[in-house]
């Protein structure tokens, strides 16, 4: 939770960050009424920020239904009696008051009025904070605009989300900031749904918010340039969508259960019990724990910053797993990350890491790799964008969620070798290929080691 600076006198801006899933929301309080703007799965910090201030939650707004996390909006409103507010063409299947073009909330002394901002999804808004003299203050952007960069728009190409072309919500999205967001006052203090590392945009800024007149000044998608030239500028190195998008932004339409209940329904399972065969296993351990001794076919999907991102980008919405861990505390943590993206349904069993470890994963010889490479298949399983300046000649390139469904692509007629940008990813390919590949064939993870590799000055 980062404190930002008061928009007006009568009124405090509350930014909680998430950094994990790059997320910001916020509560705004004026008087003693609180609305809460894109409300994270735990509802917790919103009630423990009202109670701070002896106020009361009146409103949660939804810009639009996200598909990078799961929201508490409906269970912060049966929780405190609050109305949902999102636009009438989320068609949203929970309690809720519309809220559009020309519609406004009264919060204390202010008010908060509604701004239809198409275009990173077809029903997004947009919500401004007028002062008491009507003028206007901040305008929380959802996803539509961030600091440096604007949401993307090809997330709702998928039938079940819509089935809306991303050029077509591009347009809509040019239309939206030169329309509506651009012709704000300067001064319009920017407060976005996402920071740095979301993939909901591609070169989102460090900084967690704005002005209307900085973005105008710095923002590649805010410059001088006609509808089509922006809809190119913008479909250009878009990042990859993972597995779970689109389970969210169905699961938000519907609104989610309770965070803590959904929780504790998780199954612990002791640590000795056999585990159902053909169910994948999720090692949360670190790679030399892991490589020490794991379950055969097991995934060493590490606990880091970015766990619940690539949890959803190599399982998808509808596979079950195991989660283990080496400790309760680590357990619950990896279980709680999990829930933040709607997966916590999924987990077949919890567990703390079994006894009998019977598989192992070979050491790599960084030296060797170093001066021989060509005595392995090297396996980039970075990001295409990333692996425009490839470190290996001739690596073959599968990004890591594609990984599973494209193992049988890799030849095994050499010892594999598997590298990431910076050590995290390469644990988790080099587990999936270990128990996609014979089990004759060595499979050896670079690790950390990798930042040590220069780049290649060719392009792929």
């Amino acid at each position: 939770m980062s404190p930002l600076p008061s928009s007006t006198g009568s009124v405090q801006i509350q930014q909680f960050y998430d950094k994990g899933l790059a997320h910001a929301s916020y509560a705004i309080r004026s008087n003693r009424q609180v609305a809460i703007i894109d409300p994270a799965r735990d509802p917790q910090p919103y009630y423990d920020f009202a109670d701070e201030h002896e106020a009361t939650i009146i409103a949660v707004i939804e810009t639009h239904p996200h598909a990078d996390f799961v929201s508490s909006h409906l269970e912060i409103a049966r929780e405190t009696g609050a109305t949902i507010y999102a636009s009438k063409l989320v068609k949203a299947s929970y309690p809720h008051q519309s809220f559009d073009d020309g519609q406004r909330i009264t919060l204390g002394s202010v008010e908060l009025h509604a701004l239809n901002t198409p275009g990173h999804s077809p029903d997004s808004i947009s919500v401004l904070l007028m002062d008491e003299l009507g003028q206007t203050r901040a305008v929380f952007t959802g996803d539509t605009l961030f600091v440096g960069d604007v949401g993307r728009p090809d997330l709702r190409e998928d039938d079940n989300v819509g089935g809306h072309s991303r050029e077509q919500l591009a347009a809509q999205l040019y239309q939206s900031t030169r329309q509506k967001l651009m012709t704000l006052p300067a001064t319009t203090r920017v407060y976005p749904a996402h920071g740095p590392g979301s993939l909901c945009g591609k070169t989102t800024s460090p900084d967690l918010d704005s002005t209307i007149g900085k973005e105008l000044k710095t923002n590649y998608a805010l410059q001088p340039m006609s509808q089509d030239e922006f809809i190119k500028v913008l479909l250009e190195d878009q990042p990859f969508m993972p597995k779970y998008f689109g389970h969210d932004v169905l699961l938000n339409k519907q609104g989610a259960s309770s965070f803590e209940d959904s929780v504790r329904a998780v199954p612990r399972l002791h640590s000795g019990i056999p585990l159902e065969p053909g169910v994948v296993v999720i090692d949360t351990r670190p790679a030399e724990e892991f490589r020490a001794g794991h379950l055969p076919g097991a995934i060493n999907l590490m606990d880091g910053g970015k766990f619940e991102t690539w949890l959803g980008s190599i399982v998808s919405p509808q596979e079950s797993f195991y989660l283990i861990a080496d400790s309760q505390i680590a357990l619950d943590t990896v279980i709680r990350k999990t829930a933040k993206i709607g997966y916590e349904s999924n987990i077949k069993g919890a567990l703390l890491t079994p006894r009998e470890l019977p598989a192992t994963s070979p050491a790599t010889d960084v030296e060797h790799v170093r001066h021989q490479p060509q005595d392995f298949t090297i396996v980039d399983i970075r990001n295409r964008t990333e692996a425009r300046q490839p470190i290996f000649e001739n690596a073959l390139l599968i990004p890591l969620p594609e990984l599973r469904e494209r193992a049988h692509e890799v030849p095994t007629t050499k010892p594999v070798l598997v590298h990431c940008a910076g050590g995290y990813r390469s644990a988790a390919g080099a587990s999936i290929l270990q128990a996609a590949l014979p089990a004759e064939v060595p499979v050896y993870d670079l690790g950390e080691a990798i930042t040590t590799f220069q780049p290649q000055s060719a392009t792929v």
